[in-house]
């Protein structure tokens, strides 16, 4: 088993750290481009919607934990904010709760299309956890 893990602040920017740190991570296992662009690509989903739904205008801490264990990818986006009422409503296709900001809705329909499993548990106002696996190879 390796792990890694980091922390950043809920800030815009830092949503391309978190995919560079993912891929940096990656590299050691020698991952297809195909492979490499599915997991950036769920990465940033989640940790966008750490910064923009989880702690909205306040700043608070996003952490992402990474492992690869028996030749599986695993990725935990958690943040601390204000949490979702309703997961299931939450992880439709188009449901978003800023449709004032041009906000698609398709953020954990992202994540679902390019990780194997998407698993999202949160509670309101203690933050919500994404954690997401693909095997690898």
């Amino acid at each position: 088993m390796n792990k890694a893990r980091c922390e950043f602040l809920s800030k815009s920017v830092n949503e391309g750290f978190a995919r560079n740190v993912a891929a940096a991570f990656l590299l050691q296992y020698d991952p297809t481009v195909e492979f490499m662009a599915d997991v950036k690509t769920a990465v940033s989903e989640a940790a966008t919607n750490a910064v923009v739904h989880g702690y909205r205008e306040k700043s608070g801490t996003v952490i992402m934990e990474l492992s690869e264990k028996d030749g599986v990818f695993s990725v935990t986006v958690e943040d601390y904010g204000c949490g979702i009422d309703d997961v299931k409503q939450a992880m439709q296709p188009l449901f978003t709760t800023h449709a004032d900001e041009e906000r698609s809705g398709m953020g954990f329909t992202v994540m679902e299309m390019f990780m194997d499993t998407v698993e999202v548990t949160s509670k309101r106002e203690v933050g919500t956890k994404i954690v997401m696996t693909k095997k690898l190879g």
